[in-house]
């Protein structure tokens, strides 16, 4: 069986093809993952985790049989950035990466965001249309976590809606892109790469108490972040930060929603709301797998030998509905427990926005509900559209009644 990223019926639903991928075997082969070419798929939770851990497996596209294609001339600038990255890095220099950055990035820095993000989470409530329906994407879950990461990077709230587009512009891109498609995708990255090199020029010269300063003090001390690092950073912070919390607090509510016993449970509970988070993440999945891996030498995984150099996509929504892991896994259960799902990866790539996205989700789910208990869809659940991203899980949009 051939996945195919790309097929209007995978992005709809892609759980029935992942669980018969899953059942067939623990890898399989045929997908395309650009620009690496063909790549093997792990699909069970026992080889994704291996895919993940195991330092058999880089990230760095340097050890692929032709080389970074990355690195060639032709390449833009903005997307060669994107190997300077964590995501794109083993240690030893993933490790002194990460250490600069946790300099920046600190639990410390997240924890005083909580009065922050209650403020803003608040006044998006109050401005939402109580009398005709609204969009909760456009009206709640992309301003949220928005306001946050903007407030985080510094940026001006005049510049706000024009950073939104540039982001826009850089994550719609499907499985199926054609030439117009990747042009108007790497003109987007270079005109955000632009507005990003501007915030660090203007944090080098008026310092504040956000992360790019906190970064720019960390590329001048000692061992530093070089300006390409230091850009590269940004880039996975801004994503990692802002585009998972979209699509948890969206694809989330429609969750609940459908559930209509979760969604008693979590409004007479508000203390469900941690486990609740967790649940969400393993049951809709807002990033449906990371980086790629290479394989450093022959290696067998499952049934299977994965050969040097060949690249193996570790499908975390597939391993996060592994029946053998976990019980009843089609079903939303926001009191499970345990629940090792693998939402925010594993290993050394564990994400870095995990806290902060955890955090919003708590806030959000628990005012929202508090304000709307009887928040209900305002078109027929069939209508409701996925974006065609085979990357991002997230819906084009969310219209719901508040009551």
């Amino acid at each position: 069986m051939v996945l195919d990223f790309g097929d209007s019926l995978y992005l709809d639903n892609p759980y029935p093809v992942l669980a018969a991928l899953r059942h067939s075997a623990a890898i399989s082969k045929g997908v395309r993952a650009p620009p690496y070419g063909s790549a093997w798929i792990a699909t069970r939770y026992a080889e994704v985790l291996t895919v993940l851990k195991d330092p058999r497996f880089s990230v760095d596209p340097r050890h692929l049989s032709g080389g970074n294609s990355m690195e060639r001339w032709w390449i833009p600038r903005s997307f060669r950035l994107v190997t300077e990255g964590l995501l794109n890095k083993d240690d030893p220099d993933h490790y002194r990466l990460r250490n600069l950055v946790h300099k920046a990035f600190t639990p410390r820095l997240i924890e005083a965001l909580q009065t922050h993000i209650e403020k803003i989470t608040d006044d998006l409530l109050d401005g939402l249309d109580k009398r005709n329906p609204i969009d909760l994407m456009q009206a709640f879950a992309v301003p949220l976590p928005l306001a946050v990461i903007s407030h985080m990077l510094g940026v001006p709230a005049r510049d706000r809606l024009k950073f939104r587009r540039l982001m826009n512009g850089t994550i719609t891109g499907s499985a199926k892109m054609g030439l117009l498609r990747i042009l108007g995708g790497a003109h987007a990255m270079y005109r955000l790469m632009g507005f990003l090199e501007s915030l660090l020029t203007l944090r080098r010269r008026e310092p504040d108490e956000g992360l790019i300063t906190a970064l720019v003090a960390a590329e001048q001390a000692g061992d530093s972040l070089s300006p390409d690092e230091c850009l590269a950073m940004l880039f996975l912070l801004l994503f990692a930060g802002h585009e998972t919390t979209v699509n948890l607090i969206g694809s989330g509510m429609l969750a609940l929603i459908d559930n209509p016993a979760q969604l008693t449970s979590l409004i007479g509970q508000p203390s469900l709301a941690e486990p609740a988070v967790e649940e969400l993440l393993r049951y809709t999945n807002p990033v449906q797998f990371g980086a790629s891996r290479i394989a450093l030498e022959d290696l067998k995984l499952g049934e299977v030998t994965i050969k040097k150099h060949d690249v193996v996509i570790a499908l975390l929504s597939s391993a996060n509905r592994d029946e053998t892991i976990f019980h009843d896994p089609e079903g939303l259960n926001i009191s499970r427990s345990p629940n090792r799902h693998l939402g925010f990866g594993l290993g050394i790539h564990f994400c870095l926005g995990a806290p902060l996205a955890r955090m919003e989700g708590r806030i959000a789910f628990n005012k929202l509900l508090a304000r709307f208990p009887n928040i209900r869809l305002a078109v027929p659940r069939a209508e409701i559209r996925w974006r065609a991203s085979p990357v991002f899980r997230g819906l084009k949009a969310l219209p719901v009644y508040l009551e």
